[in-house]
């Protein structure tokens, strides 16, 4: 598996997995509640994902192997993990922890302590799991639960 700096030649397969992503593998959080799913994929569309690869104020990542994006992260320079996201196709594969490694390096090497992120259901053990801690009450958004969590960096 390579992970790379994403390019704009990758926003509309990038957009995919973002969408199936949500889609199938969080539903423990949107419970198929469909005012829910609408507010989360508001903003992950293939104009919003083209916009993000070309921010100067995050970067986007990809996982792929064989050409095949797997998954997609994104961190932004003040230490928040903005994206996370990895294909149903290659759930349990390693990618999201490689993507996250990847993300806390470049929220380092911008001067930051510490790495943030608010954590659906689905990935809250992922994230405890991987030194993340609770930071706050959940917090209400779409009518599901979203976790506010920090790791102190290395």
């Amino acid at each position: 598996m390579l992970v790379r700096v994403a390019t704009v030649s990758d926003t509309e397969r990038a957009c995919i997995v973002l969408r199936r992503s949500i889609l199938e593998l969080c539903i423990a959080d949107h419970e198929g509640d469909q005012s829910a799913l609408a507010q989360w994929l508001a903003n992950k569309t293939v104009e919003n994902v083209h916009a993000w690869i070309e921010s100067a104020d995050q970067k986007v990542l990809v996982a792929e192997r064989a050409g095949e994006i797997l998954g997609v992260g994104s961190a932004s320079a003040k230490g928040e993990i903005l994206l996370n996201y990895v294909s149903p196709d290659a759930r349990f594969q390693g990618v999201s922890l490689e993507l996250m490694q990847y993300l806390e390096v470049y929220v380092g090497a911008q001067g930051n302590k510490k790495s943030f992120l608010s954590s659906t259901q689905t990935a809250h053990r992922f994230y405890l799991a991987h030194g993340y801690e609770d930071s706050g009450d959940p917090e209400l958004w779409a009518g599901m639960s979203a976790q506010p969590m920090v790791k102190w960096l290395k």
